[in-house]
């Protein structure tokens, strides 16, 4: 420590006693010369004392809260051993840079990409209301940090004396954006970006065209699957299960479930076979909270089932689905599909949902990226079954194989877990006995 710098309080005018609003570093921080260490604000003016020497920061001998004038030691600098960290000239004492800063020049447009096609635009920046932003009650190095990240200081409530926006105030504004669901038309972020409008198209200029208004069901649901793609970070898990004898089993049993009037699915297997793979993954039957830091599990397993109707989607929930046998579960379908047909499905039966399945095997398709059922964190898409040569270790052998698509939130499920996840489930409509257990 012989060599160590003491920083102190420059001569800072007429200013004394003004409080110190920031401490920028900690000790074992390497700075360079010019860099701010802490911010002062008096009455009139923000300023911030620069480091006058590149090094590390030793002992910092003023926190937060303590008022100080010209003199007063700030911290200890050990300097650098290379040219780069040698003691630079002593600055000029810093000139007092007024609440009111004028905006910075805008940001330089985004780099074009090497090829030669252009890359489509995601985002484009929105017009910061740059009087607010600059009236905004803040230190020069919370502009900066809020300049960015692109968010619009005047719209951050400050938690700091007098109201004045703090670094920790900026990060919880942007952590409640993320979570917050966004409006359904404008796809804004709330974090100064928006996504640009889709230019008009006169299509008619190409030849005849017929004008078809979109179904009531897939106007409300459109607005909702837009917010959830956008917001939602999508990973998408595929799989295939071999369902050869748990299909056997199905045809086996179905013949006698149509003596009374039940129609016995796959869709029930699945159902089932989902709610045992919540059970050891409890992750995936959660919710995250609206400020993004916690995360809600259910101790109930309700599970959306995915209905293609002819105006539209529409994902109605099957309740208590772990108390429920098969019998039960595929009566209860049959009576859910007849009460959609005759349109009288009620906004309760689309609540409530933990899990959602979006089966395309009437339909046909392998594998898709089926859209997360906000507030959900997963869903699984099934494809069409298909009978295929599988080496057993000595032979290939005709096994009948289902696809599976599973969707997941990646804030709160990482690859890892969410490949576990699908492994599980496959293993359990490999083995209709793990169904019982």
């Amino acid at each position: 420590m012989a060599n160590a710098i003491e920083v102190k309080v420059p001569d800072i005018g007429e200013f004394k006693n003004i409080p110190v609003i920031e401490v920028l570093v900690k000790p074992g921080d390497t700075v360079k010369a010019e860099d701010p260490l802490v911010t002062l604000e008096s009455d009139k003016a923000t300023m911030e004392v620069p480091s006058p020497a590149a090094g590390v920061v030793k002992d910092i001998r003023i926190k937060v809260g303590d008022k100080v004038s010209e003199g007063v030691l700030v911290l200890t600098l050990e300097p650098g051993d290379s040219a780069a960290a040698a003691k630079a000239p002593a600055p000029a004492a810093p000139a007092p840079v007024p609440v009111a800063v004028p905006a910075p020049a805008p940001a330089p447009a985004a780099a074009r990409p090497a090829a030669a096609a252009p890359a489509p635009v995601l985002a484009a920046p929105v017009k910061v209301d740059e009087a607010g932003f600059a009236n905004a009650h803040a230190s020069p190095s919370v502009r900066r940090f809020a300049r960015e990240l692109g968010v619009d200081l005047s719209k951050v409530k400050g938690s700091g004396p007098k109201e004045r926006v703090l670094k920790d105030d900026i990060q919880s504004y942007v952590k409640s954006e993320l979570a917050r669901p966004r409006g359904e038309g404008g796809g804004g972020s709330g974090l100064g970006f928006n996504l640009p409008p889709l230019t008009p198209v006169d299509f008619s200029k190409f030849g005849p065209v017929t004008t078809q208004p979109l179904s009531r069901i897939k106007k409300i649901s459109g607005g909702f699957l837009h917010r959830n793609w956008v917001s939602i970070p999508h990973v998408t898990q595929h799989d295939e299960a071999d369902i050869t004898e748990l299909e056997a089993f199905r045809k086996a049993q179905s013949e006698e479930a149509k003596k009374s009037g039940i129609k016995f699915t796959m869709l029930g297997f699945l159902m089932k076979a989902a709610v045992v793979a919540l059970k050891q993954f409890p992750e995936f039957n959660a919710s995250l909270s609206p400020d993004g830091e916690s995360l809600v599990l259910k101790n109930y397993f309700h599970i959306g089932v995915a209905v293609d109707t002819p105006g539209g989607l529409v994902v109605p929930v099957i309740r208590d689905v772990d108390k429920k046998g098969l019998l039960e579960i595929a009566k209860e379908l049959g009576d859910l599909s007849s009460r959609m047909r005759g349109g009288k499905i009620s906004p309760a039966d689309l609540q409530g949902g933990c899990f959602s399945i979006s089966s395309l095997g009437g339909i046909g398709g392998t594998f898709f990226t089926p859209i997360i059922n906000a507030p959900e964190v997963a869903i699984l898409g099934v494809g069409k079954s298909v009978m295929k040569p599988v080496w057993n270790g000595k032979e290939f052998v005709p096994r009948l194989m289902l696809p599976l698509s599973l969707s997941y939130d990646h804030r709160v499920i990482d690859g890892a877990l969410g490949a576990r996840f699908s492994t599980y489930l496959t293993t359990v409509l490999s083995d209709i006995r793990r169904l019982v257990l």
